[in-house]
């Protein structure tokens, strides 16, 4: 089956003219190394999974290096971390943008050291795994909630796999080797009790003593965990909006993850009719939606921020799209049938803030702008336009 095209392409070709090394970095399996390949189809490629090149690349990154002259791909360069400081001495003797093109699967390591030894020559862009857009191109006709299950991993559909099969494999995979080369966790057992109580809190705010009491870790290790859990780019934490309108708002991140399908499996749901009577729709419809406009931001190379906004009496709005000059509050209902009350909160919103519109964003198929300025919206309308 054809690759998928991938929307991000034509931000990465940019970024290759305006850096001399350009890093793609996201989870393990979102298509980084295809990507990569299919751009740049004239540079040598080689991976660091590759036991004999890691171990050149270990013991003599100069020679490592020299094999290149003229750039290459290098892939997984997360497992030799040590190899960006000998890469900036080549960048910084160097007037050729697009030289080098990096990927990575973790962000902990190739950050720490990123901003240390690469700033200003590099690009670091973050590839997601498929957008809603990019999984119409292939298949057009799927409901949300099988959009939801499947998950949007570029093997579930370039190869037809079955999600309840693939996934568990993946968490293990994960688990047993990426964990372990941002921290060194022994009891896997235990991370992976973590993640699954991380996943039965999807679209929640995070509470740090709760998860610490069910798992029965202290406090600094849920911390710690939580951040390997987001360098590895499995979990994604939205922040508050920081206006609070004289309000008293909440100050604790929500958690999402950044594939629906992934959240699913670890919530031992295994078909999409189990999806549709599950207590978790509702919140795994938001994750859904949320990470479609965290990767739709990415894909064009936008720098938006994406908020919730939450008063302490309770009211709240999803998420706030901020792009630095307005910002747009949207409401994420699962329902297909639009009730009057879905708007209440983008109202009370409205009401404290400037803003003077807001999205709601269903699963029916009427469309139409209330009089008080609100657009309510199909879904796949708003990701598509």
């Amino acid at each position: 089956m054809n690759h998928i095209a991938r929307e991000i392409r034509t931000v990465l070709l940019d970024y290759a003219q305006q850096f001399r090394a350009v890093m793609v970095v996201g989870p393990r399996q979102s298509g980084k190394t295809t990507l990569v390949k299919i751009t740049f189809p004239k540079k040598p490629y080689v991976s660091l999974e590759n036991p004999d090149e890691r171990a050149l690349a270990n013991e003599d990154p100069r020679a490592f290096l020299a094999r290149f002259p003229k750039g290459a791909i290098l892939d997984e360069v997360q497992r030799v971390p040590s190899l960006l400081n000998y890469l900036q001495e080549i960048l910084d003797h160097s007037k050729e943008d697009g030289l080098y093109i990096i990927t990575g699967s973790n962000n902990i390591l190739l950050q720490d050291n990123v901003s240390q030894t690469l700033a200003g020559r590099v690009g670091v862009l973050d590839l997601m795994p498929l957008s809603y857009r990019e999984i119409v191109q292939q298949k057009s006709n799927l409901t949300l909630e099988e959009h939801i299950f499947n998950g949007s991993y570029p093997e579930i559909y370039d190869r037809n796999r079955s999600p309840s099969i693939w996934y568990p494999s993946y968490i293990r995979t994960y688990v047993e080797r990426d964990v372990r080369q941002v921290q060194n966790i022994e009891n896997t057992a235990l991370f992976t009790k973590f993640l699954r109580l991380c996943a039965g809190r999807v679209g929640q705010q995070v509470n740090m003593s709760a998860l610490s009491n069910e798992c029965g870790i202290d406090v600094r290790t849920v911390q710690s965990w939580l951040s390997v859990l987001e360098s590895t780019y499995v979990i994604k934490r939205l922040s508050p909006f920081h206006r609070n309108f004289n309000k008293r708002i909440t100050k604790s991140p929500k958690l999402y993850f950044i594939d629906s399908g992934l959240v699913c499996s670890l919530l031992g749901i295994r078909t999409t009719d189990e999806l549709t009577v599950s207590h978790f729709k509702g919140a795994l419809v938001e994750n859904f939606i949320i990470m479609e406009l965290v990767k739709n931001g990415l894909n064009k190379g936008l720098h938006q921020s994406l908020y919730y906004w939450r008063e302490n009496n309770g009211v709240e709005v999803d998420v706030i799209l901020d792009s630095g000059t307005t910002f747009v509050p949207i409401e994420i209902k699962s329902a297909q049938t639009f009730s009057k009350d879905f708007l209440t909160n983008l109202k009370k919103f409205k009401s404290y803030s400037d803003v003077l519109k807001g999205t709601l964003l269903y699963d029916g198929e009427m469309e139409f702008k209330t009089e008080d300025g609100f657009e309510v919206l199909n879904w796949k309308t708003f990701l598509t336009r």
